[in-house]
């Protein structure tokens, strides 16, 4: 049988955008930097991406982990958000993208919540793109509310239902590349349902030191790629 190779650019990309406090600590810089300095090259690498023909992209802004983090650093990171939130969103609806919060309310200041649900709603209808951003958000968690709210709704639990019941249900596709920079080589709980069939791409460079040419190494090393999916 002969082997599917891919030729063509990701349709969904999630990153796991990983070394934030390692680039600071690399600089000398306070952790909270590094957290500053990751935002900002979120900013122009999902411009980017949208640039280069990738319709999807989910990003592992905050974990559910994450809250056992100095009380400093969380509280920074979610006034950032917030800014980010009243700054970034009106570019997203512009450019006709679309922007979907997956994570789970658990923990999360109804204020925070409010904004990512309001992102959302204003969004709604774009069809240029979709940006989904992972915040609060655990692989295991979404499965398992996923799973309870099939229950809830009395339906069958099947592949289909649980498709439907996931943070961002059908608007949010199967991954087809996941990025990870700083070394590490773990999926760390990232949309565990979704990457079954994923191709992994693991970079040594600290995520606030990702640039535009390091995503065109990804999305070349994914064209390399076989997928069988299973054949």
């Amino acid at each position: 049988m002969q082997q599917e190779t891919s030729s063509f650019v990701p349709n969904h990309v999630g990153i796991i955008m990983d070394g934030n406090r390692r680039w600071a600590k690399k600089n000398n810089l306070p952790t909270l930097e590094g957290h500053r300095k990751g935002f900002s090259i979120l900013q122009s690498i999902g411009d980017y991406a949208l640039d280069s023909g990738i319709k999807n992209l989910s990003v592992y802004a905050f974990s559910t982990e994450n809250w056992s983090r100095e009380k400093e650093e969380v509280a920074f990171i979610f006034a950032f958000l917030s800014k980010m939130l009243k700054k970034e969103i009106k570019k997203f609806h512009e450019r006709g993208v679309r922007f979907n919060w997956l994570g789970t309310t658990e923990k999360m200041n109804p204020k925070i919540i409010k904004q990512l649900k309001d992102a959302e709603e204003l969004t709604k209808n774009n069809t240029n793109g979709s940006f989904n951003l992972c915040v609060n958000y655990g692989g295991h968690t979404e499965i398992v509310e996923s799973v309870n709210k099939i229950i809830k709704l009395g339906k069958k639990v099947t592949i289909e239902t649980i498709n439907k019941a996931l943070y961002g249900g059908e608007n949010v596709p199967p991954l087809d590349l996941v990025i990870r920079t700083s070394g590490e080589q773990r999926i760390s709980n990232f949309m565990l349902w979704r990457i079954a069939y994923s191709e992994l791409y693991f970079t040594n460079i600290y995520w606030p030191d990702f640039k535009k040419n390091d995503l065109d190494d990804a999305i070349n090393f994914y064209t390399s790629r076989q997928r069988r999916y299973g054949k």
